[in-house]
């Protein structure tokens, strides 16, 4: 039976999110294992990242009192607050696979946005008001999560839960017992959410001329041109610059409103266009090998069996 291959919770989320109920559809098992790799593993993968981080930490939810959060902080927690207006009005007309595919469009920004972006915040040793309110964010988002899918898959949900709650005295034992989320329009922040999305396209498109240039992304480079075409675009891409640099590893952010005639690689997608300055100066190329030196590290520490709390002294 295919449920005993991929569980009886892959099976349910596919027949759910895949097509609306009643109507007609053919069973495909390899659809069933996408599923269970672009959605289940995604999720089950930050919970994991969440877990270890937290553990070595010692973070215990509840505990954390008034934190500041950054900007990736509250746009996060915009996201979920819609996302729980979402899914209860898809659920509330009867369209499982609507709620259903709001919830794999969350946690693909959550994992591939989100934690991505967070990352060096749960790595650092120190444990600061920061760190602090990116471990109370993503644990907010996935108790959530665990309740809102638990009409989905009340098998992975539960373990979710239990594992995330279970050792909070003053919660139900189960997801099953818990009341269904109730979204707070206060934390909805639409004009963040439009200003990251217009951030993410063009972080896409930055590593989209990257690889046209078959240059990695680990290796620095010194500028990206940016053109839009309103000025609130302008004003979104200058709030969040920052977080473009980083994504794709650029020393500089120029908006334009024209771009040069030169060979760097220029990508477009409607309004938005980019431009990557290709050129590698003497330091660019130091700056590329020692972060290509690191990854190596990275890829001996795993290979020789470390685990992530594991100190290397010689």
């Amino acid at each position: 039976a295919r449920d005993d291959k991929y569980g009886a919770d892959a099976l349910r989320w596919y027949f759910f999110a895949s097509s609306p109920p009643g109507n007609v559809r053919r069973f495909a098992e390899d659809m069933v294992s996408e599923v269970t790799r672009r959605f289940l593993l995604t999720l089950w993968n930050v919970y994991s990242f969440f877990v270890n981080y937290a553990n070595i930490d010692r973070f215990s939810p509840g505990a954390e009192g008034a934190l500041e959060q950054s900007e990736l902080d509250r746009w996060i927690i915009s996201e979920l607050n819609q996302l729980i207006t979402d899914v209860d009005t898809a659920l509330g007309s009867y369209d499982p696979t609507g709620a259903g595919r709001k919830i794999e469009g969350f946690v693909d920004v959550l994992s591939n946005w989100y934690v991505r972006r967070s990352r060096r915040r749960f790595w650092k040793s120190e444990n600061d008001a920061d760190k602090l309110s990116a471990y109370t964010t993503l644990y907010q988002c996935l108790v959530a999560l665990s309740k809102l899918m638990a009409p989905f898959t009340p098998f992975l949900a539960d373990e979710l839960y239990q594992n995330l709650v279970g050792s909070v005295q003053s919660e139900p034992e189960s997801v099953h017992l818990t009341d269904f989320p109730v979204a707070d329009a206060t934390k909805i922040d639409k004009q963040l959410a439009a200003d990251t999305r217009l951030a993410m396209r063009t972080s896409s498109l930055g590593r989209a001329a990257r690889s046209q240039a078959g240059i990695k992304v680990r290796q620095p480079l010194a500028k990206l041109l940016v053109k839009v075409t309103s000025e609130r675009q302008k004003r979104a891409i200058r709030r969040l610059a920052y977080q473009v640099l980083e994504e794709v590893n650029v020393k500089q952010l120029d908006i334009v409103d024209a771009m040069p005639v030169t060979e760097w690689p220029l990508v477009s997608e409607g309004d938005l266009m980019v431009m990557l300055d290709t050129d590698i100066t003497p330091e660019l190329a130091a700056e590329g090998m020692a972060r290509e030196i690191v990854r190596r590290l990275q890829t001996m520490r795993r290979s020789a069996g470390f685990d992530i709390a594991d100190h290397i002294t010689t």
